[in-house]
């Protein structure tokens, strides 16, 4: 029986994550950090805390569905008692400090970290790399859609996107993109990829690339309709992680694309 903890259980994916997981028969939720009140049931004997050691050290494995700050606290706890125990990591909108920690927290621990841990994202990421290559003189734009709770923008999907398609071109995405457009700004230049975000109602989340020429344009696009695709994927994640040698891992490396 694989012991999960969770970092973010209050929040909307953590909270099916609770529940996803009593569904499983292999895992069971072992400990959960809480900032604020938990309103789930939870197995019996399962360790609520809001201390970051415990949680670590409750578990055979964390998912963390949290915030920036959160998860820097937990690549910390790892570093500091050299903990091997695995991480799935979904938090986004890190800084460049926190980016550092991941790698050095990787360095001890195997973690999976994914901006998107829908499986379908997965595989449009693979897309997108091929058909940014292919179609190198297309001019690429990505759009990102979620809803109005949602607080970083562009999402880290949608830049993981950007940087694939930028790096299937030879190009450094912090170089070439943009999030907007106004006023007379001119004509759009060869290389630029704009990534552009829209936010309201309850959208889970859509992502569509596209590569537009003279007389043709292709888009490729994913839309989530249920945050279970987020729960269920981490999930997955978690099992293959298990028992992994530490190092940074993908999704891509879950599915073996």
């Amino acid at each position: 029986m694989i012991k999960v903890g969770l970092l973010g259980s209050t929040g909307r994916v953590g909270s099916l994550l609770i529940d996803d997981i009593a569904d499983e028969k292999d895992m069971t939720i072992a400990c959960v950090h809480v900032f604020d009140e938990l309103k789930k049931e939870l197995p019996d004997g399962a360790v609520i805390t809001n201390e970051i050691d415990i949680l670590v050290d409750c578990s055979d494995i964390v998912i963390d569905f949290s915030s920036p700050m959160a998860t820097a606290s937990l690549f910390d706890s790892v570093i500091k008692h050299k903990s091997k125990t695995p991480l799935v990591v979904a938090t986004t909108g890190f800084d460049e400090h926190q980016k550092n920690l991941l790698l050095e927290a990787s360095k001890i621990a195997p973690v999976l970290y994914a901006s998107n841990m829908s499986m379908g994202i997965a595989v449009l990421n693979s897309l997108v790399s091929t058909a940014s290559k292919a179609l190198s003189n297309f001019d690429c734009e990505i759009v990102e859609q979620h809803h109005k709770h949602k607080i970083d923008s562009p999402s880290g999907t949608a830049l993981t996107l950007g940087e694939t398609a930028s790096t299937a071109r030879g190009l450094d995405l912090d170089a070439v993109r943009i999030s907007g457009r106004d006023g007379d700004i001119g004509a759009r230049t060869k290389d630029e990829i704009a990534v552009m975000s829209l936010r309201g109602g309850d959208i889970v989340g859509r992502h569509t690339v596209g590569f537009y020429n003279d007389g043709e344009y292709i888009e490729l696009n994913h839309t989530a309709t249920s945050r279970q695709t987020f729960s269920k994927g981490a999930i997955k994640a978690a099992k293959w992680l298990v028992g992994k040698e530490p190092g940074l891992y993908t999704i891509n490396d879950c599915l073996g694309i």
